[in-house]
This record gives C-alpha cells, structure tokens and sequence, in this order.
C-alpha cells in the first residue's frame, strides 16, 4: 500500500534517524514500506498546500478520479479554481494527472490520487 505521509520537520537528526533504520530493515530480511514523505519545515507552509479546499478536492479525487470539471462540478467550485488546486497537487507529488483518449471525441485529463494512504504530523517545536 502506497503511503503518503506530510509534516513538518522534525530536523535534521530525525531526517538520519529514518534513513539508518530503513536500512536495516532488509538486513533483518523485512521489507523496505512504500512510503513518500514530503517535509515543511514550517507547519504553516504544510497548511498553505494542505487547506480545507484542496483536502475536500483529495478526498473527492481519491473516492472518484475524473475531469477537473467533472471536479468542480462534484464539489460546487469554480472550474480554475479547482485546476489552481489539482495543480498546487500535482505539483507535491499528491495526486497524478493524465490525457486520455476519448472514444470518438479528444481527450481529456484525469485526475487520480498518487496514494492510497494519506497521513498529516505536525510536529511544533
């Protein structure tokens, strides 16, 4: 299962820490998680990228991928402002877009989430 975890820094040491102890793991013959971590070391950046908006448009991604305006129109939200938003996602790695070939008439893009799994840490020091 493909996670994603998002938080804000927990320094430098902890950075190390994690890397250390995932390479052990195959010594002990375990296997290495499917895991992404995308690191703010600020929280308030992490909630700038993560607001209320964008883990509605997620959330509705993940339950049903489609159409930006397919999207928009799910979440009664302006067309561009819901393509600002997939892009400010796409962007981080948290959802994927993809042109696909319509059946007699284009193509259009798709939006899917990148993860199955979605986890927020914030840490204040």
């Amino acid at each position: 299962m493909k996670t994603l975890t998002i938080k804000s820094s927990a320094g430098e040491e902890a950075f190390f820490d994690r890397g250390r102890n995932l390479a052990k793991l195959p010594d002990q013959g375990l296997a290495i998680p499917e895991e992404s971590i995308i690191c703010f070391d600020d929280p308030s950046e992490m909630l700038k990228l993560l607001s209320v908006a964008r883990l509605a448009l997620f959330k509705s991604i993940k339950e049903q991928p489609g159409s930006i305006t397919a999207l928009s129109q799910r979440l009664h939200r302006d067309r561009s402002a819901v393509k600002r938003d997939v892009d400010e996602l796409e962007k981080a790695g948290i959802v994927t877009v993809e042109s696909k070939i319509l059946p007699g008439h284009g193509r259009m893009k798709e939006v899917r989430a990148g993860y199955q799994k979605f986890r927020l840490e914030a840490e204040i020091l």
